[in-house]
C-alpha cells in the first residue's frame, strides 16, 4: 500500500492534469514506443518551440485526469506507454509535429486526442494536422481576396487606356501670322 504522501503526490499530479485538459485548445495521445533518444530529443524540442506541453505519463492517471476533466472516451486508448501532448494555443500543432514522428516512426502512432473539449480518434487527429498552421491560413485568406481587386484594378485600367488611345492628340496651333 502507497504511502499518504505518494498518494497525495499522485492525486496532485492527476488534478494539475485534468485541469490541463480542461482547458486545452488540443491534446494528442501518442503511443510512445520505439522512439531513439536523438528522436525525442528533437520532438521535444519542437514541441517546446510550438508551445505544446509533452509528457510520458502513466496510462492511471491519464484515465483518472480523464473521468475528472470529461474525457472518460479517452480511456479506451490507454494500454502501453503512452504520452500525451497538450497544446492551450494552436490546436494544430500537436497534431502535426506528432504526425511528423508518427510517420517516421512506425512504432510511435497517434491514439487519440482531444479538440474543443471532446475526444476525438486518430483519423480526426491524423486529419488536423493536415490543416495548415494560422499564418498561411490568413497568407491564403488574404491572397484570395486580393486577387479580385487587382483583377478589377486592371479591366478599370484597360478601359482608361482605351479610352485615352481613342483620343487624337490635340494638333498644335499654328503661330498667328502678324
Amino acid at each position: 500500500m502507497p504511502s499518504a504522501k505518494v498518494l497525495e503526490q499522485k492525486k496532485a499530479v492527476v488534478e494539475a492534469l485534468a485541469e490541463k485538459m480542461g482547458r486545452a485548445a488540443s491534446g494528442v495521445l501518442v503511443k510512445y514506443e520505439g522512439i531513439t533518444v536523438d528522436q525525442d530529443t528533437q520532438l521535444r524540442k519542437a514541441l517546446r518551440e510550438a508551445g505544446v506541453e509533452y509528457a510520458v505519463i502513466k496510462n492511471t492517471l491519464i484515465g483518472k485526469a480523464a473521468d475528472s476533466a470529461g474525457f472518460e472516451g479517452l480511456k479506451s486508448e490507454l494500454n502501453g506507454m503512452n504520452a500525451l501532448a497538450i497544446s492551450f494555443e494552436d490546436p494544430i500543432a500537436p497534431a502535426r509535429i506528432l504526425k511528423e514522428y508518427a510517420d517516421k516512426i512506425e512504432t510511435f502512432e497517434i491514439r487519440g486526442g482531444l479538440l474543443e473539449g471532446k475526444v476525438v480518434d486518430a483519423a480526426t487527429v491524423n486529419e488536423l494536422a493536415t490543416i495548415p498552421n494560422k499564418e498561411t491560413l490568413v497568407a491564403k485568406f488574404l491572397g484570395s481576396i486580393q486577387s479580385p481587386l487587382y483583377k478589377f484594378a486592371y479591366v478599370l485600367q484597360a478601359i482608361v487606356d482605351k479610352e485615352n488611345e481613342g483620343e487624337a492628340p490635340a494638333a498644335e496651333e499654328a503661330p498667328a501670322a502678324e
